[in-house]
């Protein structure tokens, strides 16, 4: 595939869940750029951080040639923006994961380059088989890498919300990047971590090959989870590569009602310990 024979069709949508006031998820979408980004924080500062982290990374769309230089650039520069957001007295510091894929050429031909930072995910789905493609940086995946946990086990684990790095930690986070050769009818997936905590990657892998449409896709996925209880924020991106002219699009679902919410939190902040009981702010 050349990237004169490139054509992408995408959808999305996004929802509170049932447990939130107040949507701190967002995403970017369009123009070879697919990014998700889950915020956190206090006063509402995980909406603006979030906000803050695509909005820096939008410039992304008018780039002709992007690289892992450009990304790490407009990431330090999304640091700063949220670093600088005021939580107000004692508010927990803002912050945001922020996954995706942007379109990126080697030699002419066309690559995603995988980004990512925090547990938010991205997944290709090729062959009708769904990879994970990026690492969460989370406390349970680091359990799971030591044989600690099982992946079913990290799924129920108290600290599976508790993030290792985060825009808006107190040092730039170090973005873990991929590339891959885009393929003719591959589907990538990029969702924030309400879609994953609530359904298995077997359910997410048939509703994807139940849905060729992506928007109807995208739309489901966000049904079902919240169906399965919507206990965060929950947002999807469903990306085809096809040989069609669809037209870009997106959607965002009608909100849902409030309950108390399980946010995602970085690692250090106040969070329930390994047993499930609470545990003080540590110190920086």
């Amino acid at each position: 595939m050349t990237a004169g024979e490139l054509v992408l069709s995408w959808g999305a949508a996004t929802h509170e869940g049932l447990r939130r006031r107040v949507n701190e998820d967002g995403f970017l979408a369009g123009d070879g750029v697919f990014l998700v980004a889950d915020g956190m924080g206090g006063h509402d500062a995980g909406e603006v951080a979030s906000a803050l982290a695509l909005e820096a990374l939008s410039p992304l769309r008018d780039v002709t040639r992007v690289d892992p230089d450009v990304v790490v650039g407009l990431v330090t520069a999304a640091q700063a923006r949220i670093r600088g957001i005021d939580t107000g007295p004692g508010g927990r510091a803002a912050g945001t994961t922020l996954t995706g894929a942007v379109v990126a050429y080697q030699d002419d031909v066309p690559y995603w380059l995988f980004v990512n930072v925090g547990d938010s995910r991205t997944y290709l789905l090729s062959g009708g088989t769904l990879d994970q493609v990026s690492v969460d940086h989370s406390e349970v995946q680091q359990l799971v890498d030591a044989g600690l946990l099982t992946e079913e086990e990290a799924r129920r684990h108290p600290r599976r919300n508790v993030v290792t790095r985060a825009l808006g930690a107190d040092e730039t986070p170090a973005p873990d990047f991929r590339y891959v050769p885009v393929v003719l009818d591959d589907r990538l997936l990029v969702c924030s971590d309400g879609l994953t905590v609530e359904l298995t990657d077997e359910r997410i892998t048939q509703v994807l090959l139940d849905h060729a449409d992506p928007q109807q896709a995208a739309a489901r996925l966000v049904d079902e989870a919240i169906a399965a209880g919507g206990r965060d924020n929950i947002t999807v991106v469903v990306v085809d590569v096809t040989g069609g002219n669809d037209a870009d699009r997106t959607v965002t679902s009608p909100r849902g009602a409030w309950e108390p919410d399980e946010d995602t939190v970085p690692s250090g902040a106040s969070a329930p310990g390994r047993d499930g009981s609470p545990r003080a702010q540590e110190d920086a």
